[in-house]
């Protein structure tokens, strides 16, 4: 008999908290923009099977918690009676292929526009500084942002309330815990990065104060559903939609060392070589300082292949590595990964578009190619 290849570490099991993962390749949460009026959508239910394997972990794609956290068309959300049903049987489907499944709960902040806010109104953010229009990601449509409105101090307990309900939410859709988006510019982003944070109240000014907002988060949506079910995915070194920071690793290690404080189940961080969505770039930044602060389970982002993945498992850089564009290609990635076998190519064009099969589920299994 031929021996046994021997397991990479990529798909060695590891015990996330009360869930017992059979490897370490994790589906990134990925805006996929197919859920028709911020409604999930039946299709959603074979993507996400489809990514589905056992003992394995998926993040949902960034999920509203208002209709104020709206900033493109077609995101879901998950405050509402008829979103929470909707994403009941998409739950279903990850966990009757023995998956565990989180949902990634988000507020847009200023990368909106009135279009998509209630009533017209302006976006919500930490500051009204405005952002500059932008190629969306899908390469067509210039995206117009209308200047933002400075949140007052009195309005934030109810932004905090909104994550807090939304993750009541998502465990009643049977989600088994939730993370908090606090990267890539968006709100809670716009609080924690000095480029975009212009405050001079206890939300303003020093790393503690531009922080606080996001632990406030931290720790409603712990106490709602507990930490046990809590991640937190952060950016510190990113630079997505004009809002970096004068000093990233200091950000990065007092957030890494504060979450300690809520005992949340696992920090989520943007590789630094990720300054800008999708474009590798060489830096001398390493997490590796957040990895050792950070006392809970570390997933790391950004640009990994089988290789570099495998890597930073042996080197204990990371505990899971998470995997977006070559997953979204790929919906047996962890089986690729395990036979060495070759990857589909993703095509960037079919990313953002509205159709419910070609670009999403349309992606071919090993042995439909075979």
């Amino acid at each position: 008999m031929a021996a046994e290849a021997p397991t990479i570490p990529l798909l060695t099991p590891y015990k996330l908290g009360k869930f017992n993962l059979s490897h370490r390749v994790v589906l990134a949460p990925l805006m996929r923009q197919r859920s028709y009026g911020n409604v999930p959508q039946p299709h959603a239910i074979l993507y996400y099977s489809q990514r589905t394997s056992k003992g394995g972990l998926l993040i949902a794609e960034a999920t509203g918690v208002s209709n104020t956290a709206q900033g493109y068309a077609d995101t879901p959300g998950i405050w509402t009676k008829e979103q929470v049903e909707a994403w009941k049987p998409i739950v279903d489907a990850v966990h009757a292929k023995g998956g565990v499944f989180f949902c990634q709960i988000w507020h847009t902040g200023r990368v909106s526009n009135q279009g998509f806010q209630p009533s017209g109104q302006a976006p919500l953010s930490s500051s009204d500084r405005p952002l500059t229009p932008q190629i969306q990601a899908n390469g067509f449509n210039v995206a117009d942002f209308t200047p933002p409105r400075r949140l007052r101090i009195e309005e934030i307990p109810q932004i905090v309330n909104d994550f807090r309900l939304a993750a009541r939410n998502a465990i009643e859709a049977g989600f088994d815990g939730v993370e908090i988006h606090g990267a890539h510019g968006y709100l809670i982003d716009q609080f924690m990065k000095d480029q975009v944070n212009d405050r001079t109240d206890q939300y303003g000014g020093s790393l503690e104060n531009r922080c606080r907002f996001a632990l406030e988060i931290v720790e409603a949506v712990s106490n709602e559903i507990g930490a046990d079910r809590v991640g937190i995915r952060l950016s510190p070194f990113a630079d997505y939609m004009e809002s970096g920071d004068s000093n990233p690793e200091a950000l990065g290690l007092y957030m890494a060392e504060s979450l300690n404080k809520y005992k949340i189940l696992y920090c989520h961080m943007v590789e630094p070589r990720m300054k800008t969505l999708g474009e590798k770039s060489e830096s001398p930044h390493s997490l590796v300082p957040m990895r050792k602060a950070f006392k809970g389970s570390f997933l790391v982002v950004g640009g990994y292949d089988r290789e570099d993945g495998n890597r930073a498992i042996a080197e204990n850089r990371t505990d899971l590595v998470v995997y977006g564009r070559l997953f979204l290609a790929n919906p047996d990635l962890p089986k690729r990964f395990k036979l060495n076998a070759p990857l589909n190519k993703y095509n960037r064009d079919t990313f953002y578009i509205s159709d419910p099969i070609l670009g999403y589920t349309d992606y071919p299994f090993l042995e439909d190619i075979a």
